[in-house]
C-alpha cells in the first residue's frame, strides 16, 4: 500500500511539472485515487453504516463538483458530462435517503464532505486553466471508487434494499466513467 502511495505522489508530481496542476494538488488528487480505492473496497462495500456514509459523501462531492464545472467550463462535451453527472448523483442521493428512511437503517447521512473530499473539491477550484483536465482526471478517480463501493455492496445480505440501489446504482456510474475516459482520450 506504501508503494502504492508513493507512486501516486510520483506521478501526481509529474503531472503537475508538466504544467497540469498545482503540484500539491496534484500529489493531493494522486495519493486520493488507492486511498478512497481501499477505503471503498474495505470498510465501505463491507458494512451498512460504511455503504451509507461512502454513497452519501460520494454523491455530495460528485453534485458539487458538477455545479463547479457547470460554472467554469466552456467545454460543452465537459459540460455535457457535468449535468449528467449531476442529475444521476442527485437522485442516487434521494434514492439513497428514501431507502435508509424507509427501510429504518439507523445510520446518519453526512451532510457535509470529509476532508479528502473536500480536498478535491478545493483542489478543483483552484485548477485555473487546466480546470477542465483536473475535473476529467478527478471524475476517473471517483467513478472507479464508486463502482468499487457499490458493486462491492451490491450482494450484501444484510440489507438487500439497500444493496438493490447499489446495484441500480452501478449501470450510470460505468456510463459516467466510460464518458470520463473518452474525454480523457
Amino acid at each position: 500500500m506504501y508503494k502504492i502511495l508513493i507512486s501516486a505522489a510520483a506521478a501526481g508530481a509529474l503531472l503537475a511539472a508538466c504544467g497540469e496542476q498545482d503540484p500539491v494538488n496534484a500529489a493531493q488528487d494522486a495519493v486520493s485515487v488507492p486511498v478512497g480505492q481501499t477505503s471503498a473496497m474495505t470498510l465501505g462495500a463491507n458494512t451498512v453504516e460504511g455503504y451509507v456514509t461512502s454513497a452519501a459523501i460520494g454523491d455530495m462531492y460528485e453534485i458539487r463538483a458538477a455545479e463547479l464545472a457547470l460554472e467554469r467550463s466552456q467545454n460543452a462535451e465537459v459540460r455535457a458530462l457535468a449535468q449528467m453527472i449531476l442529475n444521476d448523483h442527485t437522485a442516487a442521493s434521494e434514492a439513497l435517503r428514501g431507502v435508509v428512511q424507509s427501510q429504518q437503517i439507523d445510520v446518519q447521512i453526512p451532510t457535509e464532505l470529509d476532508e479528502r473530499r473536500q480536498g478535491l473539491l478545493d483542489n478543483l477550484r483552484d485548477a485555473g486553466a487546466n480546470f477542465d483536465q483536473v475535473f476529467i482526471d478527478q471524475q476517473v478517480a471517483a467513478h472507479q471508487e464508486a463502482l468499487t463501493l457499490h458493486k462491492g455492496f451490491a450482494d450484501n445480505d444484510d440489507a438487500p434494499q439497500l444493496a438493490a440501489h447499489a446495484a441500480n446504482a452501478v449501470p450510470k456510474l460505468e456510463a459516467h466513467l466510460e464518458r470520463a475516459r473518452a474525454l480523457d482520450n
